[in-house]
């Protein structure tokens, strides 16, 4: 038995669950999310705890227990509390500013760099900190490593996008020649 999958599922006052053949649907103060059932999974509500089973011991059930509960454990966080993320931007005239919905970033290229966020999702920037919010802990995952990936964090003098509490391994720079 999948020691993920057999964990039960609290829900929190004023989140709703609805379960069909086909989709998984969670409502809650902060939006509504949906989710795909997967096959030979079954999902079980009793007041307010939710259980996911699985129909066999097949090999494809089993790997999918614990995905569909984790799935499901995350649209519940997600409508009740909600996902975040933030990012650093360190380095020098390196710039961050909202433009609209948008996120404009001056980060050492000849132009400014403009990230539009996905649907559903939010940020906000604070001097040089990026934080992205939203519902669906993946989208706001997603976005986070988007924004990171548009300049990395370089591991000699640190330069760039990082998470916040992220540690960037640094190298030794070129030593010179003795004289």
């Amino acid at each position: 038995m999948s020691r993920i999958g057999k964990q039960p599922i609290n829900l929190p006052g004023g989140v709703t669950i609805t379960v069909d053949s086909q989709l998984v649907k969670v409502s809650g103060s902060k939006g509504e999310l949906t989710q795909p059932m997967l096959p030979g999974i079954n999902v079980n509500i009793d007041d307010s705890v939710i259980t996911v089973n699985r129909e066999s011991d097949a090999r494809e059930h089993r790997s999918k227990h614990g995905l569909m509960r984790t799935l499901i454990n995350n649209m519940v966080v997600g409508v009740s509390q909600g996902f975040e993320k933030k990012l650093e931007v360190n380095g020098v005239g390196y710039r961050v500013a909202m433009q609209g919905t948008d996120i404009k970033l001056n980060i050492g290229f000849s132009h400014d760099v403009i990230y539009k966020l996905p649907v559903g999702v939010t940020a906000n920037v604070d001097q040089n900190i990026i934080t992205v919010t939203g519902i669906s802990k993946q989208l706001v995952g997603q976005a986070a490593a988007d924004i990171r990936a548009l300049k990395k964090p370089e591991p000699y003098k640190g330069k760039g996008i990082k998470y916040v509490g992220e540690r960037i391994i640094r190298k030794a720079g070129k030593s010179g020649k003795d004289k």
